[in-house]
């Protein structure tokens, strides 16, 4: 992983900002009034079109969903799904798993034991991983799946609202690597060096020694590697930012022995991701906090860039808001 940045990337592509509504599809649980809420308000300030609305129904009380349910609903989605949609928003919290898959994993690339693992093994490659192409499903057939979470509508609608707020607004934050002392949950800190190569002329980056960042007001890249992330509420998170730690759990969004990725949302960060699967530390099952930032800083939205940084997906839950896009590029083109 360490000869990502060796190669020429090509410039994004993408639709312009005020037209990337077209490419995504909402999918909400009608058992579920949350979901119904989130969707309902998401829809409106998206603008997202009609018929790129979907609904399903199943028990939205368990954190998993069986095969065969998921089997269900995935064929109800694919017959109401627009060929042009190029991915999916999901509106709750719970379920976060299909038996040994992401629910965002299952959504954008079917139900495969291939992205699953029992123990410390290698798993089906993303095939969106670090591509410069912007309609996944077009090229790969996958659509890439982003939850918009939250325990309740208000946090929803704050994370909605932040994403928003974020587009096209080329902010001047700054990227926060953590070199940890946490070694097994530390082994993204090999890719910093390449990372302050590569990308420290387009945005500040700071490497910070040790497990703790605090009192900072313009963090918007945040990488770290421990169970727990103390001291989140000094920090303010700017509107679009992206923000995760690499642990086993962290993807268990409600019931997690370690931290959950929902708290990175509550504390002000607009998108993260974690595992629902023991993972092991292997790297490529998490964010490579490089490609995420390139294609981030490139104009890609935060559904695209983020799809982009895992190499092995298939474990892994992405939140946030999909289609914040703070580097947007209004002359982009098709």
């Amino acid at each position: 992983m360490e000869k990502l940045f060796q190669q020429t990337l090509s410039s994004c592509q993408g639709w312009p900002l005020k037209e990337q509504n077209r490419e995504l599809a909402i999918i909400f649980n009608h058992a579920d009034p949350l979901s119904v809420q989130i969707g309902q308000y998401y829809r409106q300030k998206r603008n997202i079109p009609a018929n790129h609305v979907i609904e399903v129904i199943f028990d939205p009380s368990e954190t998993s969903l069986s095969r065969e349910d998921f089997k269900r609903i995935k064929q109800e989605v694919d017959a109401l799904t627009p060929p042009d949609v190029q991915g999916y928003a999901l509106t709750w919290t719970k379920p976060y798993r299909v038996d040994c898959m992401s629910i965002t994993s299952a959504f954008a690339l079917g139900f495969d034991p291939r992205h699953c693992a029992k123990g410390c093994k290698a798993i089906a490659p993303n095939p969106y991983f670090n591509s410069n192409r912007s309609q996944p499903f077009i090229d790969f057939r996958i659509r890439p799946t982003m939850a918009i979470t939250g325990s309740s509508f208000e946090e929803a609608k704050a994370l909605i609202d932040r994403g928003i707020a974020s587009d096209n607004s080329h902010p001047q934050g700054t990227a926060y690597l953590m070199n940890t002392k946490d070694k097994a949950r530390n082994v993204r800190s090999n890719f910093y060096e390449i990372i302050i190569k590569k990308l420290s002329d387009k945005i500040p980056i700071e490497v910070i020694q040790g497990n703790v960042l605090k009192d900072k007001n313009d963090v918007l890249f945040y990488f770290t590697g421990v169970t727990k992330v103390r001291e989140l509420d000094t920090n303010r998170f700017i509107p679009g930012a992206m923000a995760d730690h690499l642990t086993s759990f962290g993807g268990k969004l409600t019931d997690s022995g370690q931290m959950s990725s929902v708290e990175w949302l509550k504390a002000g960060a607009t998108g993260s991701y974690g595992t629902v699967i023991e993972p092991c530390n292997f790297p490529q099952k998490f964010p490579h906090p490089g490609v995420a930032m390139y294609y981030y800083l490139q104009g890609d939205n935060l559904l695209h860039a983020y799809w982009k940084s895992v190499a092995w997906v298939g474990q892994g839950i992405f939140i946030g808001e999909p289609l914040a896009r703070p580097f947007a590029k209004d002359d982009q083109v098709d």
